[in-house]
């Protein structure tokens, strides 16, 4: 969990250079209107003949050929650390040999393409690398083919990259598509990020004129997770312990603990005063644990104590239309 009152995107594991490629801007019009977006990307393109959107990963892919793209976004701030560590004395070190680097002017940012080859367990593979920057994000693509494959040439792969386009969002229904459990209401909670396969966050930015850009009034966090107690006696005790692990809190007093159905399943219920890791701020947190077959729903839950009842009710009527799908 994240600080109290701060939002913050999920902190994504570490994309190496040389498997990540950037997106471009809106400003490329080749074909954008047929641009294809992976589930949860605001980036897409045409992708070359043969590539088709990836079930596992954000980006396309030709199974047969081996041959992939991957899509990656990241902060507009990014893009001025890309573009000086995305060197070709740096990208040696990662086994990535570049032989011709290209600077790009677009109307709208600036951008860079790398190309050159890698040696992966003794196979050889020709990859791109294209880095972009946007007002409000840095989109990168990386393409990978084996080296004698004819289908993906550079001209091909130039070709798409020339269709990219920057979608202002991504659809909620789209997001919540991504997570393994629907969510029926929303209840007036905005999605703030979507780790992929596993959970979900929402927030309440914050009302008060004065607040810092950031502040939340609460937030809510769902995950479903593998494992938990397999006897119902060692609930509680789990449940202890998972609240423990919350982050963004301190001096947690425990106020209610106590077993109770979710959703027809067994579940926990743990609610406490706390404050805020930051800013010391009052705070309510309730975590509620449903148990299932194989693994448990975690559903954390936290908001300034004064507008406690009101967020607590609509904590609750999300918790309450959670589904498996």
């Amino acid at each position: 969990m994240r600080s109290a009152f701060k939002t913050n995107s999920f902190a994504s594991a570490g994309v190496a250079v040389a498997v990540i490629w950037a997106a471009a801007v809106s400003a490329l019009p080749a074909r954008a209107a047929d641009a294809v977006f992976p589930v949860g990307s605001r980036i897409g393109l045409v992708p070359p003949a043969g590539m088709v959107p990836s079930r596992s990963f954000l980006g396309f892919e030709d199974i047969a050929d081996n041959a992939v793209m991957l899509v990656t976004v990241l902060p507009a701030a990014a893009y001025s650390e890309l573009e000086k560590s995305a060197v070709p004395e740096q990208l040696k070190k990662q086994g990535i040999e570049i032989e011709q680097r290209d600077t790009i002017k677009l109307n709208n940012g600036k951008s860079f393409l790398m190309s050159g080859r890698q040696v992966v367990d003794k196979t050889t593979y020709h990859k791109w690398l294209f880095v972009a920057s946007t007002d409000d994000l840095t989109a990168l693509v990386s393409i990978q083919v084996p080296e004698q494959d004819n289908l993906y040439t550079d001209k091909s792969v130039r070709d798409a990259l020339a269709t990219l386009a920057v979608r202002p969002n991504v659809p909620d229904a789209e997001r919540l598509s991504l997570v393994p459990f629907k969510v029926s209401d929303l209840a007036g909670f905005r999605i703030d990020d979507v780790l992929p396969g596993r959970a979900l966050m929402l927030i309440d930015p914050s009302t008060d004129p004065g607040a810092a850009a950031g502040n939340l009034d609460a937030r809510l966090f769902v995950a479903a997770m593998p494992g938990g107690p397999e006897e119902s006696d060692d609930r509680g005790n789990f449940a202890r312990v998972a609240f423990g692990q919350i982050v963004g809190i301190k001096e947690a007093q425990i106020q209610l603990s106590e077993p109770l159905r979710i959703g027809n399943q067994p579940g926990y219920q743990t609610v406490a005063k706390a404050k805020d890791g930051q800013s010391g701020a009052d705070l309510m947190v309730v975590q509620w644990l449903r148990f299932g077959t194989g693994g448990f729903l975690e559903i954390i839950g936290i908001a300034r104590t004064d507008l406690w009842p009101g967020a607590f009710t609509r904590m609750r009527a999300v918790r309450d239309g959670i589904d498996p799908k």
